[in-house]
């Protein structure tokens, strides 16, 4: 039993460290940092803001910064809710050509309770052409994104 119990440990360790990798590897960080230095909790607030160094967690692997230690706890208690969607990249590349395509981090939107970030420069801005057909690029980016994660 108790030889069990150890494989199981290895195991499960060896597991959630290729969870980990996976996430370092194909997740959007800037200098180690999600989502550029933004506090994830704030778009949820309807204005992205700055989060500080002495509010950071890692959340399996990926770094988060917060502007208060009160967002900080609350990211703690439901990550899922407030990771970007397809780790952190461009929702519309993701959906319309399957690819790895930096941001934006104040160029957002919220689906369903779900942050997806878009790519925006002066010529061009992604989640308008998201706009025009969400739910297809959606599905695609859904499935795009499995695929990648799972190289």
């Amino acid at each position: 039993m108790k030889f069990l119990i150890i494989l199981f440990s290895i195991i499960s360790l060896n597991v959630f460290s290729q969870d980990i990798n996976t996430r370092k590897k194909h997740f959007l960080t800037e200098k180690g940092v999600a989502l550029s230095g933004y506090d994830a909790l704030t778009y949820f607030q309807g204005k992205p803001q700055k989060g500080k160094k002495e509010y950071s967690y890692t959340q399996e692997g990926i770094i988060y910064q917060f502007s208060s230690a009160s967002n900080l706890e609350t990211f703690k208690k439901n990550p899922s809710k407030y990771e970007p969607q397809y780790g952190g990249w461009c929702a519309y590349a993701m959906g319309s050509k399957g690819e790895k395509v930096e941001v934006d981090p104040e160029t957002y939107k919220i689906v369903n309770g779900k942050l997806y970030l878009f790519y925006h420069t002066f010529f061009s801005n992604t989640l308008a052409d998201w706009n025009k057909d969400e739910t297809n690029l959606k599905a695609k980016a859904d499935i795009n994104w499995e695929k990648i994660i799972k190289k």
